[in-house]
């Protein structure tokens, strides 16, 4: 039997797994991503670290199978990325995550360079500090010979490196950088060239799934992958999942949880403008040909869950603890205000400074009550988000796709359904970030004639619905809109003001 090989490099976990045709996982291996801090507060990834620990999953996933693996797909974690040097192959310095701030400084100073609305018209981004053109800027920076016979690569690109030897990128990670033109698809050579850098400082950028080299590792040969087998950067991890749940046609939106949760919807090719400018979305290629997705992300979602686990007591809540005392609240809205913003906002409201809040506590609240608020609170704000998404695709959004580790929370689940109004379809596809990884390569390869054949194949897998209280919904509708929008904007004047005072 064939098989596909999807490789998923993540900010808490790397995995591998191994599917067939129609989507079944027939193997998978995960290890912990292994982030390091520096007392200064600056987070970084050993790049031999993060390469031992995704050759070791596909060690685990090939060992003992007989299928013929027909192609290999990677996706990551978007932003984050590194410099190699193109004689030796060694990196020239650590794997800066996503998440790391410390190129807030490089980020408004490329602001101070442009005009917005024409680079979002090319880039489909907002300046922000979690780009590859503001992390280099920082490098350089430290070291100004840094980028001297060097190449950026994505965790993806430098995965898919390690295998083949080869330097190339997809459209979806290449758009990341703030270096790249969605609207031509290709480097914005001229915008590099004012920061005193070339296009040659980014790998080739193709197609999503377009195989860029063949296996030619010799320890990954030697633990049984076979050398000659395509490679393929399939793109940014939302949405290669939004591939793997049929999430790509207009009118049909993904909502990813993970520790960061976004909100993937589908658009038709066309120029960008001053609406989708105002839309506070980012958009960029999809990885389905001739089409654009948007998005909208909440930086801490998961996040914030994983953050309140740890402040009740020296031990941290189980899920199961947690699980329980949600199974204790009231039904319907705690009246208490959380809002997410333990690591700033993003759409509809981009705002890196953008503080966290519980606002309207009474002595009775308890710590389920702190519990269901805060998963509430991250409804509110996902709900913000599919309001922009509904304004430009021009259309009702009634249902949704869920995926990620969020959706194990049924009670979660109900809530952002009654806030919502949605239908939330939960797919049994398992690891779908991965299995998107997957079908990019195999659609690319040819193992699927095209996104729709591969999608009709896997889209057969039984769905678990929540449907929405319309009670609950109604007085969810009424906090939202007179409460959590109204406090928000003063939340937000209010830190505004005092940063501007400091």
């Amino acid at each position: 039997m064939t098989a596909l090989l999807g490789i998923d490099i993540g900010t808490t976990h790397c995995k591998a797994g191994l599917f067939d045709r129609i989507g079944n996982c027939l193997k998978l291996a995960s290890r912990q991503t292994m982030t390091h801090y520096r007392s200064n507060g600056e987070a970084y990834y050993q790049p031999d670290e993060i390469w031992g620990i995704v050759s070791s999953t596909i060690q685990e996933v090939i060992k003992e199978n007989s299928e013929t693996i027909a192609a290999i797909g990677i996706t990551s974690m978007a932003e984050t990325g590194l410099l190699i040097d193109k004689n030796s192959g060694l990196p020239k310095t650590e794997m800066i995550p996503w998440f790391d701030k410390r190129a807030m400084e490089e980020a408004n100073q490329i602001l101070m360079e442009a005009d917005r609305l024409e680079r979002f018209v090319r880039s489909g981004l907002r300046h922000s500090y979690k780009y590859g053109l503001p992390k280099i800027l920082w490098l350089r920076k430290q070291n100004p010979s840094i980028t001297n016979d060097a190449i950026w690569l994505s965790a993806s690109d430098f995965i898919a490196y390690k295998l083949t030897g080869e330097f190339g990128t997809d459209y979806s990670l290449a758009a990341r950088t703030y270096g790249f033109r969605i609207d031509e698809k290709v480097w914005d050579t001229p915008w590099l060239n004012k920061f005193g850098l070339d296009e040659t400082l980014f790998p080739p950028a193709r197609p999503s799934g377009t195989p860029m080299g063949e296996v030619n590792n010799e320890e990954c040969i030697a633990y049984g992958l076979s050398k000659g087998t395509p490679v393929a950067v399939s793109g940014h991890d939302h949405v290669c999942a939004a591939l793997a749940v049929g999430a790509i046609h207009p009118g049909v939106v993904l909502d990813s949880i993970g520790t960061a949760e976004t909100l993937v919807g589908t658009l038709e090719e066309h120029p960008l403008g001053e609406k989708e400018y105002k839309s506070g979305l980012s958009y960029g290629c999809h990885v389905a040909k001739n089409r654009l997705f948007l998005m909208g992300g909440l930086p801490s979602s998961g996040g914030a869950v994983e953050w309140i686990r740890t402040q009740f007591s020296d031990k941290s809540l189980s899920y199961d603890e947690m699980l329980s005392l949600l199974k204790e609240t009231d039904e319907g809205p705690t009246g208490i205000l959380f809002y997410p913003h333990l690591s700033g906002s993003g759409a509809p409201n981009p705002d890196p400074q953008a503080k966290a809040a519980f606002i309207g506590l009474e002595k009775k609240d308890e710590r389920k009550d702190l519990l269901k608020a805060l998963l509430e609170g991250t409804a509110y704000q996902m709900e913000s988000i599919r309001e922009a998404v509904e304004s430009i695709a021009e259309s009702d959004i009634t249902n949704i796709v869920a995926v990620g580790g969020g959706t194990k929370n049924k009670q979660w689940m109900q809530i952002k359904s009654d806030i919502s109004g949605c239908i939330y379809s939960i797919p049994e596809v398992s690891e779908s970030t991965l299995l998107g990884a997957a079908l990019a390569a195999g659609i690319g390869t040819e193992f699927y004639q095209d996104e729709e054949e591969a999608t009709r194949l896997i889209g057969q897998q039984n769905r678990t619905e929540i449907v929405p209280n319309d009670e609950h919904h109604q007085a969810y509708q009424t906090i939202y809109k007179n409460g959590y929008v109204q406090m928000e904007k003063a939340l937000r004047m209010y830190y505004q003001n005092q940063l501007g005072d400091e």
